[in-house]
């Protein structure tokens, strides 16, 4: 198919995102370029508890270390700062161990954000209702400017294998909110969450491009799932083993192993995932066409890439089809429907 110029400007006029829903696939490569810069971590909190002045010492001072990170990989400041599951508190085995939000907790990670000019994702154990001992596993996101811009209170505790009793007696949530961050939709899940379909279904539903996954496990096989069949990043800040970050192709993008503690990861969060095609040439024809406008990490071993514009004035899309190729989850439903006029069947 040749693309003009004309076509070109006639579909940057096009509702693509609203196309794209009545074809069955979810995309967000008509949008211009959204260069996020995510900074994670990997620590273990096992152990003798410091004092909470100690540790939201440690804590802010880690998100320090990624700020000065992201200065010297990218010239710029941080976006968004994650810190591993329950990172305020450690072990905690009762809701007597949970604390507020409100006071030194609240003030520690307000200025960090403030300082930085960053959002912060604060996992702790949070009182709820001291009176009728209601805790939670929870996640506290707070804005650059140091507001609060919401919780996340995990949904699926852990169960200890033969005990019908959820982690610390804790209280689960019930909802899985989507933040509407300046630079996308973040959602976030935690722990135990990953064993269950539902909470990752909803974020892609309410439309999270990016999840936040702070864990004490290190697995990487089903948040690589999350993130293939979802089609969003899912970043994990745990404590052992290793911290990643996965793309929405289910490739891992960047990840630390110990003694790291702590990454920085710019990721594009308008992006358009396009399949081997003998044209594509792993990638070559749009290099060829667009140089350094375009970026792009293409996996052989997959036969498909990730692609992204470094161009605010041309979205990733209008790249994509001036080259002739398509994204692979609009072309895999006009070969299903190939195939239904063929009688292939369905099972």
């Amino acid at each position: 198919m040749r693309i003009t110029a004309l076509s070109l400007a006639a579909l940057a006029a096009t509702n693509w995102s609203g196309v794209a829903a009545e074809a069955g696939f979810k995309t967000t490569s008509s949008l211009p370029p959204r260069k996020v810069i995510v900074g994670t971590s990997m620590q273990a909190y096992w152990g003798p508890y410091p004092g909470l002045q100690n540790r939201l010492a440690q804590l802010t001072g880690m998100v320090d270390r990624m700020a000065q990170q992201s200065q010297t990989k990218y010239g710029r400041g941080l976006d968004l700062a994650l810190l591993p599951e329950t990172a305020v508190n450690g072990e905690v085995s009762s809701p007597a161990g949970a604390f507020p939000f409100e006071g030194p907790v609240k003030d520690a990670f307000t200025a960090a954000a403030r300082k930085h000019h960053c959002y912060i994702l604060v996992p702790m154990y949070l009182v709820g209702d001291k009176a009728k001992n209601i805790a939670y596993n929870a996640a506290i996101l707070v804005g650059r400017n140091g507001e609060v811009v919401g919780a996340y209170r995990k949904v699926h505790l852990a169960v200890p294998v033969n005990r019908d009793k959820v982690e610390g007696d804790m209280t689960p949530g019930k909802e899985f909110p989507v933040f509407d961050c300046d630079f996308g939709k973040l959602g976030v899940q935690i722990c135990f969450d990953m064993n269950f379909e539902d909470g990752w279904k909803e974020l892609a539903r309410k439309g999270a491009d990016l999840v936040a996954w702070p864990t004490q496990s290190p697995q990487t096989a089903q948040p690589a799932s999350r993130a293939m069949l979802n089609r969003y990043y899912i970043v994990s800040s745990t404590w052992r083993n290793n911290a990643s970050i996965f793309e929405p192709t289910g490739k891992i993008v960047a990840q630390i192993r110990d003694p790291e503690q702590t990454l920085v990861q710019e990721l594009d969060l308008s992006y358009a995932i396009v399949p081997w095609s003998s044209d594509l040439g792993n990638g070559a024809a749009f290099k060829r066409k667009f140089g350094d406008q375009v970026g792009f990490r293409y996996y052989e071993d997959e036969d498909l890439g990730i692609f992204w514009s470094n161009d605010p004035k041309v979205p990733i899309r209008q790249m994509v089809l001036s080259v002739g190729t398509a994204e692979v989850d609009e072309e895999l439903p006009r070969v299903r429907r190939f195939f239904d006029k063929l009688g292939v069947p369905r099972f």
